[in-house]
């Protein structure tokens, strides 16, 4: 992949690992939906330089990217809130690039560490679980929980209907299981358990093949609730 080839020639010799992780590594990758995420690992934090020039090298690659960086600290042992050294992201080919640089406090990016170390691959530098420690499953469930309060307000948002609803699937099974899953993986794991809750249903068409297809409102509190519930009552 000629990005990581770019990714370890900018960080050179402190460069110890970049890891392809989620749907492309664990299964479910949609080309045309979901993000090829990697976690970048290195020695003591990156220069204005370095930033920049991994910045345009994201600019200048096909397809929709994440990509991570954290210091090899941070990897090592992860907190509640751990830092992140930066964030490049394209969620959409025609959309500007998101950029975000020497975070201090980023929780979301526990759950990246959590599916690097567990199901991640390394394309450059050592494996998973030589640079990652282990995050612990309540940390990861607690900042789901966050996440589930805030969609409880934003059900009326067409837009991100499908997002919501399958990554509240994704929550919800990983409180009860410990693994994290595709989002398609996730919805299935659902509906098996909850076949009534008709919104993932359609978050999956909406997801799957059909973008404009409608995702219920008063459905997607279902789930939500459903989800808040399971993960209070996991132990996790």
């Amino acid at each position: 992949m000629k990005l990581v080839d770019e990714i370890a020639r900018i960080a050179g010799p402190a460069l110890r690992s970049v890891i392809l992780h989620g749907s492309l590594a664990a299964g479910g990758y949609r080309p045309e939906r979901s993000d090829i995420d990697l976690l970048a690992v290195v020695e003591g934090g990156l220069s204005d330089d370095q930033i920049a020039a991994l910045v345009a090298a994201v600019r200048r690659s096909d397809g929709r990217i994440d990509l991570q960086v954290v210091t090899a600290a941070v990897a090592a042992a992860p907190s509640p809130e751990p830092a992140l050294e930066l964030l490049v992201g394209r969620h959409d080919e025609s959309a500007e690039l998101e950029v975000e640089i020497r975070v201090d406090r980023a929780p979301d990016l526990l759950a990246e560490l959590s599916m690097a170390r567990a199901d991640g691959r390394a394309l450059a530098g050592a494996p998973p679980h030589e640079v990652l420690g282990e995050v612990p499953a309540a940390w990861v469930v607690a900042r789901g929980r966050h996440w589930l309060g805030v969609w409880r307000g934003l059900t009326d948002d067409a837009g991100h209907a499908a997002f919501m609803v399958l990554t509240a699937c994704r929550i919800w099974r990983f409180a009860v299981e410990g693994r994290h899953s595709p989002k398609i993986e996730a919805a299935e794991w659902v509906l098996a358990r909850r076949p009534s809750l008709t919104a993932v249903r359609q978050a999956v068409r909406q997801y799957e093949d059909q973008p404009g297809a409608p995702v219920d409102p008063r459905g997607i509190a279902d789930v939500l609730d459903e989800a808040d519930r399971a993960t209070r009552l996991s132990g996790a």
